[in-house]
């Protein structure tokens, strides 16, 4: 499982992992029931220690994303698309919001605004998160 790692975002590396993740089981990557791999063999491919994987783990399986099955591991949870989905474009909307609110202050036109976004969409093809 690919999860690149960004140590400059300002995002924390657990809640790096815990996006990539859902990310590809919205997009379905990853499959409902798909065995993750373990806590310390994710934590040694990530070069970064077990508690920051089990914390994105329990927050996976806090939010619905992941369940785990005592002594066999975490797997995949079977997922309300739509409802996903929709959790995916309220994150968006509040970003774009605070943005829009930056933009407005520092006198920064919609036009501007939308050459941006068009430029970072296009820029962003491969549709990975990264977390920044």
């Amino acid at each position: 499982m690919e999860i690149i790692i960004s140590n400059s975002s300002g995002v924390p590396i657990y809640e790096q992992i815990k996006e990539q993740i859902k990310v590809k089981i919205i997009s379905n990557e990853l499959k409902a029931n798909e065995l993750l791999p373990s806590i310390r063999t994710l934590a040694k491919d990530l070069k970064c220690s077990v508690i920051t994987t089990k914390n994105a783990y329990e927050e996976l399986v806090n939010e619905g994303y992941v369940k785990t099955i005592p002594s066999k591991g975490f797997y995949v949870a079977k997922i309300n698309k739509d409802l996903a989905h929709e959790e995916q474009l309220n994150k968006i909307e509040n970003l774009l919001d605070k943005a829009i609110s930056i933009a407005k202050v520092n006198d920064i036109s919609r036009k501007t605004i939308n050459e941006i976004i068009d430029i970072l969409y296009e820029e962003n093809e491969n549709g990975k998160y990264f977390g920044n």
